[in-house]
């Protein structure tokens, strides 16, 4: 990409030891970024003042979205349980000029009582690889993949707190893969007032197999239809503000 704002962030500064201890950037880090140069305009219309990204790793993803949005009237957070993480993701926003506000904490919980309705971009990449449950709940590299039963075990506290953190606006971006149970997850999300969105499909092998731009009225979930699929990424949204948006920005509904 030839725009500097739609470049990968450079993490040169992050060696092989730090990665013994921090997420290393992978395909799903990758699937997150194509996501958000896809919703640019979308974003940037919307003029969101206040991005946290949950559970943040080496910072990419964060540092990648203050990049391409600006950092001149909005202020960007990113959680980590693990205090290595979020000490990567400073260092990584420093790195390529942006600040970014690292918060050592459980998913939201330092943040809920400042931001509460404040979070217009909300990400998470979480720990969704199905796990026994006994290995979820560490401060180190586990915790960034390591989801317990059907890998939920750690998104399924966080999605309470969405309609607590999220403004009336916000727009939650979420990775996951087939084995965490989408049509239950989108039923939880439902049960909010939310509607989920399919953005993109990344294959087993690293290719994107589909995204919004493609007008396929079907369900993705299809094993017939996609035999490969491994990660999805769904924005997660209010329905009643998507619904009056529709138009400016169109998704494929899985309903």
């Amino acid at each position: 990409m030839s725009n500097d704002k739609f470049s990968t962030p450079d993490i040169s500064h992050l060696r092989q030891e730090d990665f013994e201890h921090v997420y290393e950037p992978a395909e799903d880090t990758f699937l997150f970024l194509d996501a958000l140069v896809q919703e640019h305009d979308f974003l940037e219309k919307r003029k969101p003042t206040c991005c946290v990204e949950v559970g943040c790793g080496s910072g990419m993803c964060i540092t990648f979205l203050a990049k391409m949005l600006g950092t001149s009237a909005a202020m960007y957070w990113c959680t980590d349980i693990n205090p290595l993480a979020a000490l990567a993701a400073k260092r990584t926003a420093q790195q390529n000029g942006v600040t970014v506000i690292p918060v050592l904490t459980d998913l939201v919980e330092c943040l809920k009582p400042r931001l509460k309705h404040q979070v217009d971009v909300l990400l998470f990449n979480p720990p969704y690889v199905v796990t026994p449950p006994e290995e979820v709940g560490s401060s180190g590299i586990e915790a960034s993949w390591a989801g317990g039963y059907h890998g939920r075990e750690v998104m399924d506290r966080l999605f309470p707190q969405i309609p607590d953190i999220l403004s009336p606006q916000g727009i939650f971006y979420l990775v996951i893969i087939k084995e965490n149970k989408a049509d239950e997850i989108e039923g939880i999300m439902k049960g909010y007032g939310y509607k989920m969105w399919t953005l993109l499909i990344l294959s087993s092998t690293g290719f994107i197999l589909w995204d919004s731009s493609q007008t396929l009225g079907i369900d993705v979930f299809s094993n017939i239809l996609f035999p490969n699929v491994q990660v999805f990424l769904w924005a997660v949204e209010w329905s009643p503000y998507r619904i009056a948006d529709e138009k400016a920005h169109s998704h494929n509904v899985i309903l």
